[in-house]
């Protein structure tokens, strides 16, 4: 009995009739890998050894991927395997293109209040988020206008006292 190649045992675990990708851009369905997959949802393949399926299907079609590259699905399906559908691209441009909190937040243009995230009105607090220069400037203002405002409020005497006329009277 011969031993089939990896490439014949790949591609009779690809259904090649898989959904349609909602993602602008992404022409044809997904190649959906029927095989086993890991608890994160991409296809594994035994080549060897343990690879993932579309890593598999990239270097055999393209090479190689780019050392410092990762592949990303641009139809968001961790199980498609077709070609077309990865591009190799740096982690920050996968993570952005994703619809995770990270790419929601790096997005937004503005803050809250209007003001622009830009180079002149934009800080990284010690946690590393974006705050907004005009915004913190006006909260400042205002907690030291607090302050002063009860530091010169009018003290109130402990013992009240009562009109130097009345006193006489009495």
């Amino acid at each position: 009995m011969t031993r089939k190649l990896p490439a014949e045992r790949f591609a009779a675990k690809v259904n090649p009739a898989g959904p349609l990708p909602l993602i602008r851009g992404v022409i044809g369905p997904c190649h959906l890998w029927e095989g086993s997959t890991n608890a994160a949802g991409y296809g594994t393949f035994w080549a060897g050894q343990s690879v993932k399926a579309h890593r598999f299907a990239y270097e055999q079609a393209r090479g190689p991927i780019p050392t410092g590259l990762e592949l990303d699905h641009r139809c968001r399906q961790r199980a498609c395997v077709r070609v077309s559908h990865l591009d190799a691209v740096t982690h920050r441009v996968n993570i952005l293109r994703s619809s995770n909190h990270v790419a929601h937040r790096a997005a937004v243009t503005q803050c809250p209040a209007g003001h622009p995230y830009d180079a002149a009105n934009t800080y990284r607090a010690p946690n590393g988020t974006r705050k907004c220069r005009a915004c913190n400037a006006t909260r400042t203002r205002n907690t030291r206008a607090i302050k002063r405002e009860a530091q010169l409020a009018a003290v109130t005497p402990l013992h009240p006292r009562t009109d130097p006329t009345l006193e006489r009277a009495a």
